[in-house]
């Protein structure tokens, strides 16, 4: 059965009530639980936090679900969403998928259904069983921890690697700092430390992964984290 322990959650819930249930009851099962009440505050949270899944209800004040899931998509977000709506026609569920929700669930509903699609999404949209990661010209193979580029090898140190996989894993979308003091520090909050750390080991996987090749990969998105390229 899939493990709930780390794996995080963004609810997009403008009702408090609604919200504060989803909330208790994820947490209850082991997920790592965020909550934002609009859609310019859920859009932000999910671009900065990177969750594993996104619950996005569509009625939400200001910008509506549609809209920040469009948004979400057109920025290269691949993470999963789960739908929630009081609207249960199809040309409602249609739309929902069009603009690239993954599931749809409609108002009132229960828990456990809503928990058992939650993880069907998730064992769908995880890459961890992957055994090998490419961005365009870039390839890792996790079974043999092989990094090349253009047929070249990459020779990386373990914190390299780590810090290298974390942004793979993600390649196209922007991996916050926050994300990586988690996956790669494995420490549970970001501290000025940290975050110089990370700037050298960026910088030193641009010496290895970039500076030889001509065309770099890696970008910096200011203020909120990072971005390798994935090719297209």
């Amino acid at each position: 059965m899939l493990c709930a322990v780390g794996t995080r959650i963004l609810v997009v819930e403008d009702d408090e009530k609604v919200a504060a249930a989803l909330e208790r009851g994820l947490a209850a099962e082991g997920y790592e639980v965020a909550v934002g009440s609009t859609g310019e505050e859920g859009f932000f949270l999910a671009l900065r936090q990177q969750p594993d899944l996104v619950v996005l209800d569509l009625m939400l004040p200001g910008q509506d679900g549609l809209e920040i899931l469009s948004a979400l998509r057109e920025r290269g977000m691949e993470t999963p969403v789960l739908v929630l709506t009081a609207r249960g026609e199809v040309e409602d569920r249609v739309a929902g998928l069009d603009r690239g929700a993954d599931d749809y669930l409609v108002k009132p509903f229960a828990f456990p259904e809503l928990l058992a699609r939650i993880r069907a999404l998730l064992r769908r949209g995880r890459p961890e069983n992957q055994l090998r990661l490419a961005a365009g010209e870039l390839e890792m193979d996790l079974v043999t921890r092989r990094v090349t580029r253009s047929g070249g090898v990459i020779e990386l140190t373990g914190r390299e690697w780590d810090l290298l996989e974390c942004l793979m894993r993600r390649a196209g979308r922007v991996v916050s700092r926050e994300t990586i003091v988690r996956e790669v520090w494995h420490e549970p909050e970001r501290a000025t430390p940290i975050d110089n750390l990370i700037d050298v080991y960026i910088a030193r996987l641009r010496r290895k992964v970039d500076e030889p090749f001509g065309r770099p990969l890696i970008r910096t998105v200011r203020g909120v984290g990072f971005l390798l390229e994935d090719g297209a």
